[in-house]
């Protein structure tokens, strides 16, 4: 056995001292390949000022390329993000949320959107709520999940007054407005991530939503507490009844005169086609991917407008899909055809133009 006095008296083979430099060496690179390989992955994915930033010649350059933000809101980025996606930003609660009159209240809403999610890097759970009342058909629907790179939830009303649609080779179905004004229903929720809370809220609203940005999450970690208070009780037990036969316990829902509160943890209604393990997989892994790259670039910076301006600067390509919060325009593309269809049918189009105050 070898002791200290021996190395120190270099007692020992001479190719000792090429093994342990070696050794070392590759100590050194366990110990810091994660890090590393995060910092290469970052570097590689952006463009010549991003390397610049992320991996600068001098300390100098790091010091610049910090002062560039640092003290300073830019909120010219968050600007663009709002117009762009037709959300709110809250910097109290740290969300993104939809506003009243958001250009998706154009849109209507169908199964088809509910499709399209998934391809589209949309990772939600759905549930879908039918019933009947004061003349209409009434949908009540719930979301949570992984919108791309945010982490978020919705309630969303809408009505119809027309019948189904049958266009071929684009939707055979039902096709909703959203709902008006007076179709407003004052909701609440709050969203719980593995038991802790995430985000809540509550409006009068036809489209109640929070997403979280850089926030990871699969849907089966999430859990959707929901209270809707309707117009009377007349509309509450026709909602009940249809939540009831969708197959909803007394353990995850309750009644308070007009608010029903309930429980979103698994669906149980049957989930869109596009949606299987395997595709899962596949989205939540670049989900994964852009929510990694997004707060490593935005560790240094505390606000929202700050850490969208460093990515934008940084990675314009991962900027690109932070324009991408929530339910994005590409998922309403079936709404053209669906739109000049109803534009050129004289009958829908004067339901469709009636209902708009019913």
């Amino acid at each position: 056995m070898l002791t200290i006095k021996a190395l120190a008296l270099g007692a020992i083979n001479p190719y000792t001292w090429v093994i342990i430099p070696f050794i070392l060496i590759i100590v050194a690179a366990v110990v810091f390949a994660p890090s590393l390989y995060r910092l290469i992955t970052i570097w590689l994915s952006n463009d010549e000022k991003a390397r610049t930033t992320i991996m600068p010649n001098d300390r100098k350059s790091k010091k610049t390329s910090k002062a560039k933000f640092d003290g300073k809101i830019n909120f010219e980025a968050l600007e663009e993000i709002i117009d762009t996606a037709g959300y709110a930003y809250n910097p109290e609660k740290d969300i993104f949320f939809s506003t009243m009159e958001a250009w998706q209240r154009k849109m209507g809403y169908c199964r088809l959107y509910d499709e399209a999610a998934a391809p589209l890097g949309m990772i939600i759970d759905c549930e879908p709520i039918y019933f009947t009342y004061g003349g209409k058909r009434w949908l009540i629907e719930f979301w949570k999940g992984q919108y791309g790179m945010t982490t978020g939830c919705e309630i969303g009303i809408y009505t119809t007054a027309w019948p189904d649609l049958n266009i071929p080779n684009v939707f055979n179905g039902t096709f909703y407005k959203c709902a008006n004004d007076k179709d407003r229903l004052y909701m609440q929720f709050s969203l719980k991530k593995n038991g802790e809370k995430l985000l809540s809220r509550k409006q009068k609203h036809w489209w109640l939503t929070g997403f979280k940005l850089g926030e990871f999450s699969n849907p089966s970690d999430l859990v959707l507490d929901i209270y809707i208070t309707f117009k009377n009780k007349k509309m509450r037990n026709a909602f009940l009844t249809s939540l009831i036969e969708t197959g909803y316990t007394d353990e995850e829902y309750g009644i308070s005169g007009r608010t029903v509160a309930i429980r979103f943890d698994k669906p149980h209604t049957k989930q869109p086609y596009s949606r299987s393990p395997q595709t899962d997989m596949i989205v939540q892994r670049r989900n994964k991917m852009f929510c990694d790259q997004y707060n490593f670039i935005t560790k240094s910076y505390s606000n929202i407008a700050d850490k969208i301006m460093a990515v934008k600067e940084q990675s314009p390509e991962l900027y690109k899909e932070i324009l991408n919060i929530g339910k994005t325009l590409s998922l309403y593309d079936t709404y053209t055809k669906i739109k000049h269809y109803l534009e050129n049918n004289s009958n829908f189009n004067n339901n469709y133009n009636s209902d708009s105050e019913v």
